[in-house]
């Protein structure tokens, strides 16, 4: 079992900053990506950016430019440094993880989700 713990959600005024951060534990053979992605009320999970173990890094248009992930992994963290926040950006944020486990199985894991409310 694989579990993903978010942190650093809450309220904020546009075009105020935000860092979220995720938390990778149990039984973690390696990780193949890391990713935040975000749900609004009424809408579809979209995904916000992902950051590739030794590959690429991609974000969505709508944050591109505001937004930073970067990951720690010695620590099996992920973070997601959010600036020039827009009302359009409130939504709960979802860190997943997909990678191997010590057996050798595959995984990929969600976080609880953490609220970001932009708004004056």
């Amino acid at each position: 079992q694989v579990q993903l713990v978010e942190s650093g959600g809450g309220l904020v005024q546009p075009g105020g900053s935000l860092r979220l951060s995720c938390v990778a534990s149990g039984n973690i053979f390696s990780i193949n990506a890391m990713a935040w992605y975000r749900q609004a009320p009424g809408k579809q999970r979209e995904l916000v950016a992902i950051m590739h173990t030794g590959g690429p890094t991609n974000y969505a248009d709508s944050v591109d430019g505001r937004f930073t992930i970067s990951r720690d992994n010695a620590k099996n963290t992920v973070y997601l440094r959010m600036n020039t926040l827009k009302p359009a950006d409130t939504a709960v944020y979802y860190c997943n993880a997909d990678g191997l486990t010590i057996p050798g199985e595959d995984f990929g894991s969600w976080g609880q989700g953490t609220q970001v409310t932009v708004s004056s």
